[in-house]
């Protein structure tokens, strides 16, 4: 699954709703998460969130360290 992070809690997730592609925009609030909506378009997540603000996150497998820099 690819989640997105913007601000004030806003979250975007790719997801499958009846057997189509979409992306659910939630917003955390106070330590509970609203739906505000699913979208079909990039260009309808822009009523929520400015696309520019998004963060793709990336999870690590378990155990991954990440390796240090040389000097």
């Amino acid at each position: 699954m690819v989640t997105w992070h913007g601000p004030d809690g806003i979250q975007i997730d790719a997801i499958t709703l009846d057997q189509r592609a979409v992306l659910k925009i939630t917003q955390q609030i106070n330590g509970r998460t609203y739906t505000l909506g699913y979208c079909r378009h990039p260009r309808e997540v822009a009523v929520y969130v400015d696309l520019a603000d998004l963060v793709e996150v990336i999870p690590f497998p378990q155990g991954h360290r990440l390796a240090s820099r040389p000097s």
